[in-house]
């Protein structure tokens, strides 16, 4: 079943939200809300959820489709979708008076205004972004699908113009200690952070927050900005910003490693600051830093190094195959990156489908230790993010516990603004669900006690459901390696 409003967009993470509530209802098969873009429309097709009702909608139209048992439970599905998606404009008559239509507009309504967030299909992101960039607004900019070059020629854009341009696919920015997208309640602070990575910022954050230190700002900067293509522009622009600030004392980069001339180009500005940084390229520690900056391999790392606290030695046992293997399951992409890391240097052999240097991918992963990061593309089309809708790993999450060879399973369960309310309690719940013979089960918790989902509330679901929890995701992974040996003795 197909229905079609047309021209009425709304924000992707809204809509994943609600596909999401409708499929758990009876008799409901399948079910995504997406605008209906060309790609957006071969995703449903895939998901065979695409019926002629929609062959007249167009990329400015919104698409509910669903499969369904039987003709009632499809029609008790859509009216539900309506009910969610009519729910907030019933809930905005107190800014009945707040209706820009565009960029312009709003910024002639809210002339202090100085950031535009832009979360429209890819297609329109560019042309959004540009003229917030034009009217003098910094932009952070949760869509994706954008062609690099129209990422490179924003960034020029927003550096000529004097403003910071964070995106495309920019989940996470705190900017002032005011959380943006997928963020957390971080105590306010001196330490600053420029990440390419979300949930390399979320884990950061969340670890000089707990730690006992603070965040003055974290600037997102989009997945793409230190490859080659776009040359670094806006950690470039975030390293003057943050040199400038008073109130930032010590600066933290975290990205996957980066193209060898734009780390250079990078590293060469770190070193004219007068501020000590720390430098996380993911795994990569083969950099040469400038005198005021120290290399961090993992997550746990760069923020230890910040607070001017030990790091762990990273010296680890390196061991041979032994009889079982490590299931890593992940919501976030540098999570799973920073585990890789952690076991890569214990020597054991590893397969990933998000693989760091010296891990092979899944088409090889026989007899490996596998550490899948969820968040990727082949999991999340047309489907919620597992951080959004932790239901994504349940298949992943069974298939694993019944995997004979899995002697130790990985997890991550990360909190904050926009991830679900009650990440730890689906898993408790799933697993209650299933054999209660099974693997070992190591989880860290990304999140503080300020964050909505409460820290320790998570912390104690998950080990009220025999899971064991470290206090960080590097942690985690060290802990998943001792119980494997120790299942190995």
């Amino acid at each position: 079943m197909n229905e079609v409003r047309r021209g009425a967009y709304f924000d992707s993470v809204a809509l994943m939200r609600i596909a999401a509530a409708v499929k758990v209802l009876p008799g409901i098969e399948e079910c995504g809300l997406l605008m209906a873009t060309p790609a957006n429309r071969r995703i449903l097709a895939d998901a065979a959820v695409l019926s002629n009702d929609s062959e007249n909608a167009g990329p400015g139209d919104l698409l509910i489709a669903l499969r369904a048992c039987d003709a009632a439970s499809g029609q008790a599905g859509l009216a539900e979708a309506r009910r969610l998606i009519d729910q907030p404009k019933a809930q905005q008559s107190d800014d009945a008076d707040w209706s820009p239509r565009t960029i312009r507009s709003a910024v002639t309504m809210v002339p202090g205004a100085t950031l535009a967030l832009i979360s429209v299909p890819g297609v329109y992101a560019t042309a959004e972004a540009m003229k917030a960039i034009r009217l003098g607004l910094s932009v952070m900019m949760f869509s994706d699908n954008v062609p690099v070059s129209d990422e490179r020629d924003l960034k020029t854009a927003a550096r000529a113009a004097g403003v910071l341009m964070m995106g495309p696919d920019c989940g996470t920015a705190i900017l002032g200690g005011v959380p943006l997208g997928f963020a957390n309640a971080v105590t306010r602070g001196d330490i600053g952070l420029i990440g390419a990575s979300g949930t390399g910022i979320q884990e950061v954050s969340c670890l000089v927050s707990n730690g006992g230190g603070g965040i003055s700002h974290a600037i997102g900067t989009g997945g793409r900005d230190l490859k080659a293509e776009v040359g670094g522009l806006t950690t470039l622009m975030a390293i003057d910003l943050l040199d400038a600030d008073a109130s930032t004392r010590h600066i933290v980069v975290v990205s996957k490693p980066p193209d060898p001339e734009t780390a250079r180009r990078c590293l060469d500005r770190i070193a004219r600051s007068a501020k000590a940084f720390t430098i996380c390229f993911i795994g990569d520690t083969g950099a040469a830093m400038p005198a005021n900056a120290r290399s961090a391999a993992t997550l746990e790392a760069a923020a230890l190094s910040a607070l001017g606290t030990p790091v762990p030695s990273t010296a680890v046992r390196r061991d041979g195959p032994g009889r079982g293997v490590i299931r890593g399951l992940f919501a976030g992409g540098t999570l799973c990156a920073e585990a890789q890391v952690v076991l890569r240097e214990a020597g054991l052999p590893l397969a990933s489908n998000a693989a760091i240097g010296g891990v092979v991918s899944m088409a090889d992963a026989e007899g490996r230790h596998t550490l899948i990061d969820l968040g990727d593309d082949d999991y999340t089309l047309g489907r919620p993010h597992p951080m959004i809708e932790p239901a994504v790993r349940d298949d992943a999450l069974a298939s694993a516990l019944a995997d004979p060879r899995c002697a130790v399973l990985l997890l991550d369960c990360v909190l904050g603004y926009g991830s679900h309310a009650d990440p730890a309690g689906h898993i408790a719940r799933h697993l209650g669900g299933l054999p209660s013979k099974r693997p070992m089960i190591v989880a860290s918790v990304t999140g503080t006690e300020a964050d909505p989902q409460r820290r320790s509330a998570q912390v104690r679901t998950l080990e009220a459901a025999g899971i064991r929890v470290a206090p960080s995701n590097a942690a985690a992974a060290r802990l998943a390696l001792e119980l494997l040996r120790g299942a190995n003795a």
